[in-house]
């Protein structure tokens, strides 16, 4: 089992900038995907990017395209979000989450484990 921490969630106008953090610990060595998912309240749980562990699979929805990047390291533990041109429909809780595969035809496949979120919200 992995633990994950999610920080830097918080307030921001349309068009801004922020950048999310994960810090997790535990069995890394049985990571085989990593990524980012979202939630906004009364929808469903959104998968946005994730990557394979050897980073040769990258997945990036359509709804992030080109405004977010995901930097995961698996040495140091880490995998941070960078999001740009955030947008009003952006608002959700952030999840950091490990994954049984990740694709870049299929995406997330098979959530294993996630951190408590962290929530960003994009408001004028």
């Amino acid at each position: 089992q992995v633990q994950l921490v999610e920080s830097g969630g918080g307030l921001v106008q349309p068009g801004g900038s922020l950048k999310l953090s994960c810090e997790f610990s535990g069995s890394v060595h049985e990571i085989h995907g990593i990524g980012w998912f979202r939630q906004a309240p009364g929808k469903e749980r959104e998968g946005i990017i994730c990557s394979s562990k050897n980073g040769n699979e990258t997945y990036v929805s359509a709804s992030v395209k080109g405004r977010f990047t995901m930097s995961a390291d698996l040495l140091k533990n880490t995998n941070d979000l960078e999001m740009n041109d955030l947008k009003i429909d952006d608002t959700a809780a952030y999840y950091c989450t490990t994954l049984f595969s990740c694709t870049s035809r299929v995406g997330f496949m098979g959530y294993e484990d996630w951190g408590p979120g962290t929530q960003v919200t994009v408001s004028s």
